[in-house]
């Protein structure tokens, strides 16, 4: 009888254990919902001005990715992890081991990096063995034609600053207008998206959450081959906004002597004498490994740019640059709101008063993160809808990564916090994480910050691209 009754009570506990977790995930799935229809509904409250299609011009440079699972390539190469004791960041790769060493490095870390190599044998052997991976994609690739793919689709008039071979050529969005075709496939250059999701292993590394690591082997886009036929039809094109991106190509480029120095010298000369003053600039910040490329990039493009926009990665590596001077090579894959908004407060402080003939103090900056969007304008400056903004790029990430238009509340989690403090200083205030409305913005001296929880996809499609697409769709709702 006692038997029977302990039986009895195991399973009442088990049955009520049931009964509460599918409270749970009810719970959890109408939270979802109202989060995504409020998202929505922010990302559709955009107030335009413009009389018609709003016209961008965005470059430079171009490629064609070859997307690849990273684990799979390299056993299909050949290429052994290392041991944990020879794990170490490369600034540049010259051989197979640096290949192994560095890839193990933000592996691990679940961070994202670019890197050159310099070992172009190697370079070749990775590319014919992704050929030879049916499962592999092979999209245009390049920050330049994605953002410029990415703008017309939101309804923008878009020149590109590129040289398109014809293959590139059909993966061009219609209401693009290229600067420059090249029917030689041979000019086309590739880069190769490694890609890992969030558990995968590699020896005796376990990665912590969904990234990418990119290689190339590069000879054109860090030259800015295609500037100058950028720069000679931007004036007529008469665009209501600028973007730059790619300048990270030059990081660790086989330069001679200054020409990494004259050619940005170049590009800062089309943006202070070819871009009127009332037409906003923005950059697209990247991953760089190299102090004096990231310190050219700073005193050429960023202090004459009105925007910059950059991974969460990326803030601190600028936040790093601006303060102390040098490059932080890794950071927190997961940061915290508080540390990602006092970095970017610092970064704000520091280039909105760029001083000196020419250059544009800044009045916007737009981090992305895995778990939420953040956007700071300058109060009453040229940008408007920084709510709808912050919402269109929460949802475009989750689109993007999944690769769906249609988002499935299935397919997504938060990993926000219920709260957030808006620093790392003591005593400082906390915002609740309201369902009903997602997009939390407040005023702060001259500048509001709109921030967005990312519906975080569960099936990762793609990471490459990510970011150009998040920062694209949000700019095409500011401009």
């Amino acid at each position: 009888m006692a038997y029977l009754k302990a039986g009895t009570v195991t399973l009442l506990v088990v049955l009520a254990a049931i009964l509460l977790q599918r409270r749970s995930e009810q719970q959890l799935k109408e939270r979802l919902q109202t989060v995504l229809k409020n998202l929505l509904r922010a990302e559709h409250k955009v107030a335009s001005t413009s009389t018609g299609p709003r016209r961008v011009a965005i470059g430079l440079g171009s490629c064609l990715d070859s997307v690849t699972t990273a684990v799979q390539l390299f056993e299909k190469v050949s290429l052994d992890p290392p041991k944990e004791k020879d794990v170490r960041h490369h600034d540049s790769l010259g051989s197979e081991r640096d290949l192994a060493e560095g890839f193990a490095y933000f592996f691990k870390r679940g961070a994202a990096a670019e890197r050159y190599v310099h070992d172009k044998m190697l370079f070749k052997r990775l590319v014919a063995a992704a050929k030879d991976m049916p499962e592999a994609t092979w999209p245009i690739g390049g920050n330049a034609p994605v953002m410029a793919n990415r703008m017309a689709r939101e309804g923008c008039q878009v020149l590109l600053g590129s040289i398109i071979s014809d293959t590139i050529a059909k993966e061009i969005e219609t209401g693009v207008k290229v600067t420059n075709h090249s029917p030689d496939e041979e000019d086309e250059e590739i880069h190769m998206v490694l890609e890992y999701k969030t558990g995968e292993k590699w020896g005796d590394f376990t990665a912590p959450r969904a990234n990418r690591f990119i290689v190339h082997s590069d000879a054109s886009n860090p030259l800015l081959s295609s500037l100058e036929s950028f720069q000679e039809q931007l004036r007529p094109f008469k665009p209501h906004a600028v973007v730059i991106g790619g300048l990270q190509m030059m990081d660790n480029f086989p330069f001679k002597g200054n020409s990494r120095s004259q050619r940005l010298g170049k590009l800062r000369n089309m943006l202070t004498r070819d871009v009127p003053r009332d037409v906003p600039i923005h950059f697209e910040f990247a991953s760089f490994v190299e102090e004096a490329t990231a310190l050219d990039v700073i005193n050429n493009v960023v202090l004459y740019s009105d925007s910059v926009g950059m991974n969460e990665q990326e803030l601190p590596n600028l936040y790093s640059l601006l303060n102390y001077g040098n490059i932080s090579v890794v950071s927190d894959p997961y940061p915290r709101v508080a540390t990602v908004l006092d970095q970017m407060r610092s970064v704000y402080n520091s280039l909105k008063t760029a001083r000196g003939p020419d250059k544009r103090g800044l009045t916007r900056l737009h981090v992305h993160t895995l778990a939420f969007q953040a956007i700071l304008t300058t109060k009453n400056s040229k940008w408007k809808n920084t709510m709808a903004a912050a919402a269109k790029a929460s949802l475009t990430a989750h689109r993007h990564v999944c690769g769906t238009s249609h988002i499935e509340v299935a397919k997504a989690h938060l990993i926000m916090d219920d709260s957030f403090s808006l620093s790392r200083q003591e005593g400082s205030d906390r915002i609740l994480f309201q369902n009903n409305r997602p997009v939390s913005c407040w005023e702060e001296d001259d500048y509001q910050i709109c921030l967005a929880p990312v519906l975080v996809c569960t099936e990762v499609r793609k990471t490459a691209g990510g970011g150009d697409n998040i920062s694209a769709a949000a700019l095409a709702a500011q401009i």
